[in-house]
């Protein structure tokens, strides 16, 4: 979530307590945590859910991919357009808005009868969500002040680690027991709930210097975007050298610098790109990009990995994952009490090194590995994620003035996104073509009479069971050992793309994020960056 510090030049409605009801400002707190627990849990939840959803829904390895980019790609686009709409609009509509979109998109995905209806309404939910996070702690610093401030961002921040930690267990557990449907299902109660509370006693507030909204920004981020992952996904089955996938891959470039001259000129430009002067703010984009693009990209392959290759259920796949989620979890209660006694980037540099050591250490899986195997990196990878995300913030809003606070920490959370998406896009380009000629390699070696593209689509499309159907009883234990292996192989390979993205995210922002580099801000408190 975007960790904002959010200036006081708010228009408050004259709409306040009287002597017999309860300070607003709690209600608003409940409203804020319930929409930021089903937000988050929504994220979490999902992972172990896919390959459910794949045989369910019969969904391509591409059709996976765009289950989590499509709610990524509209997350990083409209999150900086929809905190200026919120400026403008007032806080609490955006706030509510969002609630509804989300919750309606939640409704629509669990009724999903085939891969492109959950796309777009996943992607419908990106949007919603993309009002949520741009608005929650908006909403908060303008509700709470002095001490009670301090404790209203602790239930918040107490609630997104409750949440990120139970997200794979709680997904688990509807998958198994009921049906993947309900991880969608879930929100709505409680989104119904947040948007009562909201409508009935969250006050109004608006910025009274919010800028234009850049349109022309927005329609060329999000058309770069869109076509960078679509070009990305695509080449890992048409090939790089396929005619949509270099027409998608020219829009994207022509897109994306269009978007970055745009930029320059806006008297309202979304993404303020003289913050990037700024080496911290630079290391601090690199990190949110580097850990995004490194585990949590990763993590996608790891659950295909345990329930499609290991038969793990999703529950048991949700509670072998707490290993990562808890530790960070643990850790970043840790860290949060560390980052105004620690400098900034010896807790985000070391902190992306531990992730691309985790990396590391889940490599060299086999065709007999167990998924113990794993437990080591993702310690290690748990403890890295805890050391980086709570000083992460600071790097991003610690440095400019209280007036650019919005937008920072929101490019901040927007190249998380981005990381994200591009990350599981490239990844799977990768992971796709290792796993083609590793099946060739196998099926030859082994002497297997079964084509080895039935296997990669086998693989590829959650449908494991139904290869050993096409040999003879005999062969059957060399074909788990060829799936295995193969899936195995391209694993390895990923998982060595995601530490070297991890190392030199670690190394950048370790040498850009400088103590000096934070300023004073308005309270005249400095930054936690000493």
């Amino acid at each position: 979530m975007p960790d904002e510090i959010v200036q006081e030049d708010l228009v408050e409605s004259n709409e306040g307590p009287t002597a017999k009801e309860v300070d607003p400002k709690w209600w608003t707190l409940t409203a804020v945590c319930l929409g930021t627990f089903m937000l988050l849990l929504d994220i979490t939840i999902v992972n172990v859910a896919l390959p459910a959803i794949q045989t369910s829904l019969k969904s391509s390895f591409a059709d996976l991919q765009w289950v989590v980019d499509a709610y990524a790609l509209t997350l990083a686009t409209f999150l900086l357009t929809a905190g200026s709409l919120a400026d403008l609009l007032g806080r609490r509509k955006l706030w509510m808005v969002g609630l509804v979109v989300f919750t309606a998109a939640s409704a629509l995905c669990g009724a999903a009868q085939n891969p492109l209806m959950l796309e777009l309404s996943r992607a419908l939910q990106g949007i919603g969500g993309a009002i949520m996070f741009a608005v929650s702690l908006a909403l908060l610093a303008n509700a709470f002040h002095g001490k009670d401030r301090g404790l209203a961002f602790g239930v918040w921040g107490a609630i997104t680690g409750v949440a990120v930690a139970v997200g794979p267990i709680v997904g688990g557990a509807l998958v198994t027991g009921l049906s993947w449907r309900y991880i969608f299902f879930v929100n709505v109660p409680i989104g119904v709930v947040a948007v009562v509370v909201t409508f009935a006693k969250v006050v109004e507030s608006k910025n009274e210097h919010a800028k234009k909204i850049d349109w022309p920004g927005f329609i060329l981020l999000t058309v770069g975007l869109a076509s960078l992952v679509y070009g990305l996904i695509e080449s890992g089955s048409a090939g790089f050298g396929s005619t949509r996938v270099t027409v998608a891959l020219v829009v994207a470039a022509v897109a994306i610098a269009a978007f970055i001259v745009v930029e320059f000129r806006s008297e309202h430009a979304m993404f303020d790109l003289s913050l990037f002067r700024l080496p911290t703010f630079t290391g601090g984009s690199i990190a949110a990009f580097g850990v995004s693009a490194g585990i949590f990209s990763v993590l996608l392959y790891l659950v295909l990995y345990l329930q499609d290759v290991l038969g793990y259920s999703a529950l048991q796949t949700g509670l072998r994952l707490l290993v990562l989620s808890g530790g960070i979890m643990v850790v970043a209660g840790i860290t949060g009490r560390l980052t105004s006694k620690v400098p900034i980037r010896a807790l985000i540099g070391p902190g992306l090194a531990l992730v691309a050591v985790g990396l590391l250490l889940m490599r060299n899986l086999s065709a007999t590995s167990h998924w113990t195997h794993l437990i080591p990196g993702l310690i290690i990878s748990g403890i890295g994620v805890g050391c980086i995300n709570p000083p992460l913030a600071s790097t991003a809003v610690g440095v400019v003035h209280p007036r650019q606070s919005g937008m920072a920490s929101g490019i901040n959370s927007t190249f998380r996104q981005i990381g994200i998406a591009t990350g599981i896009a490239l990844l799977g380009t990768i992971f796709a073509n290792r796993l083609q000629s590793a099946v060739a390699s196998g099926v030859a070696s082994h002497g297997l009479h079964v084509p080895a593209g039935a296997i990669v689509n086998g693989l590829e499309g959650g449908s494991v069971g139904g290869l050993f159907t096409l040999v003879a009883p005999a062969q059957r234990g060399e074909l788990g050992l060829v799936i295995q292996g193969s899936f195995t192989t391209a694993l390895n390979e990923i998982l060595l793309v995601g530490a070297i993205v991890s190392a030199a995210a670690a190394v950048l922002s370790f040498v850009l994020i400088r103590s000096k580099d934070f300023i004073v801000s308005s309270a005249g408190a400095t930054a936690p960056s000493h």
